[in-house]
């Protein structure tokens, strides 16, 4: 193989670039089930476990997630509004939807 050869080969695309983040992020989401990515999944799956005292899952949010505590609901609070996140978990959506719902209607 010459030296011409090798400098004909194209070079591998870079993927450090913003909108290439932003493209795998998509590429991503749609390969989850439902319609959801790993981190939807990993909140729906957080929530839907049992918890002896409210510091447990604090701290399990933290340690699992690598989220605040208000960031996680944040999160979770958008994702009751999500079609795909009903169709992956529909009791616990619907359970929390009730909850949401009556607390808002408390006020």
């Amino acid at each position: 193989m010459g030296a011409d050869e090798e400098t004909a080969r194209p070079e591998p695309e870079r993927t450090d670039g913003p909108q290439q983040e932003q493209e795998q992020e998509q590429e991503q989401e749609q390969a989850g089930p439902a319609g959801l990515d790993a981190r939807d999944r990993a909140v729906l799956a957080l929530e839907a476990r049992s918890w002896r005292t409210a510091g447990a899952k604090e701290r399990a949010v933290r340690e699992e997630l690598g989220l605040s505590s208000t960031r996680y609901y944040q999160l979770l609070n958008g994702l009751l509004d999500r079609p795909e996140a009903l169709a992956h978990a529909p009791v616990l959506v619907n359970r929390l939807r009730r909850v949401r719902d009556a607390r808002r209607a408390a006020r």
